[in-house]
């Protein structure tokens, strides 16, 4: 008997223009210098650091060149807390942020 098999193939993500696909980092439990453990759930902030996992092409200025981004994938970036979009990809979370949502790479 043949089983309903998922596809283990992950779906291949490119960001349109200045946009940019990030992973964003877990928020984790925080400790007090007392000892006493903030869950995230009391904190209700979402991360403001995550990885580059895709990039656009980049955005086109008056004349139609191309300008590629200053970002790259494997970038360590801080971001907007407000200039993302949520999006879910093969049952993980990431946000599509435009190049100019990005306030700093973390070398």
């Amino acid at each position: 008997m043949a089983k309903n098999v998922k596809s283990a193939k992950k779906m291949k993500v490119t960001p349109l223009a200045d946009r940019v696909l990030v992973k964003p980092f877990e928020v984790a439990d925080e400790k007090t210098p007392s000892g006493i453990i903030i869950p995230d759930t009391a904190k209700q902030e979402k991360p403001e650091r995550g990885r580059v996992v895709a990039v656009g092409e980049g955005k086109r200025n008056d004349r139609g060149d191309v300008m590629p981004l200053r970002v790259k994938i494997g970038d360590t970036v801080i971001f907007s807390k407000y200039g993302y979009d949520e999006v879910k990809i093969d049952d993980e979370n990431y946000y599509i942020i435009a190049e100019s949502g990005i306030l700093a790479v973390i070398k």
